[in-house]
């Protein structure tokens, strides 16, 4: 009973600061700043409370209502601002485009920064290949522009590029044309990366089986990524509501104005918050992936190989197994379910 209590309230506790609170600050700032001008609107009028307790208890349950709304909706949001949701095929390409060369100027610029802090620890003196690699860089002028302003970085700000490029997933055919849906692919593709396990394909089976503190982790993780998106979205929402505003009969212009202004501007504060806290989420994922395979194995009835590339077989096949119908070569898996399969 208290483990089942335990999930209810963790579930409740992401739900309130992922999404009922944000909905809340938003709804707040719609009330006190765009409300009041669309008071005179015969379905307003006839909704807004005439004591401050309703108008409170109009505020809380709209709140709730309005963020299970955007709870049961998360899946979208995040598709949009990934960018894989109602993007137009030219737009999505040219994202991709410029998300892979951002990917390798990161790439180069830090290596052009390795190079040269070892040719000045070698008086210059650098292997024939790094030269070469050193001469190509500089050659670039892109890299070069760059380059001026890296020299002048502290050690945490050079760490900071690394950070970056972090955010992006290993295989270049992986990029997403948005800076969101590439610090999220990354941790998407690790564990096919690193172990040809399909998180996509077997989450629900690795979440089900990793232990509790690692599978929360994860949840809590993901809550602070779920405020900036559910914030984000209703400050959209409530510019616009400020913006329509403008034309009603009892608007205070300045307020709209200044409430649709300060929002807009708050919107790429807030993306950019969101793409900054998915980097706890993918530490948790990449924890749970890392600690979770081997119940996860265990629960499949299968003996986990001690050869890291007979495990990346055996996952292969599992992955295979879930996601495709099942043919007589699905039976490779049969070594690893007796627990005499390769590696053990």
């Amino acid at each position: 009973m208290g483990d089942i209590a335990k999930g209810v309230l963790g579930g409740a506790w992401t739900l309130l600061v992922g999404w009922i609170l944000p909905t809340a600050l938003n709804l707040s700032v719609f009330f006190f700043a765009v409300a009041p001008s669309l008071h005179s609107a015969g379905p307003v009028a006839r909704l807004w409370p005439t004591t401050q307790a309703g108008a409170t208890l109009l505020l809380l349950a709209t709140s709730v209502l309005l963020g299970l709304v955007l709870s049961a909706l998360q899946n979208q949001l995040y598709r949009i601002l990934e960018g894989y949701l109602l993007w137009p095929g030219a737009a999505y390409d040219y994202g991709c485009a410029r998300r892979r060369q951002d990917k390798w100027d990161l790439r180069d610029r830090l290596k052009l920064m390795r190079l040269e802090r070892r040719a000045e620890q070698h008086d210059g003196v650098l292997p024939v290949i790094a030269t070469a690699d050193l001469a190509l860089l500089r050659a670039n002028p892109r890299i070069t522009r760059a380059a001026r302003k890296d020299r002048r970085r502290s050690g945490v700000q050079r760490a900071l590029l690394s950070e970056s490029l972090a955010r992006y997933p290993i295989d270049d055919g992986q990029i997403a044309p948005t800076r969101l849906g590439n610090a999220i692919r990354r941790f998407e593709e690790y564990g096919y990366d690193r172990f040809r396990l399909d998180t996509q394909v077997l989450w629900n089976e690795l979440t089900g089986t990793a232990p509790e503190q690692v599978r929360r982790q994860a949840d809590l993780a993901r809550t602070n990524a779920d405020f900036f998106i559910a914030l984000l979205a209703g400050h959209a929402v409530v510019a616009a509501a400020a913006a329509a505003a403008l034309g009603s009969a009892r608007a205070d212009t300045p307020l709209l104005l200044v409430t649709a202004i300060v929002l807009g501007c708050l919107i790429p504060l807030w993306y950019r918050s969101t793409v900054v806290a998915v980097d706890e989420w993918a530490a948790a994922v990449r924890a749970l992936v890392n600690v979770g395979r081997k119940p996860l194995a265990e629960s499949l009835g299968l003996a986990l190989p001690s050869d890291l590339e007979a495990e990346r077989t055996m996952w292969a096949l599992v992955t295979k197994l879930s996601r495709l119908p099942y043919n007589e070569r699905r039976s490779a898996l049969d070594p690893y379910r007796s627990g005499g399969g390769p590696g053990s």
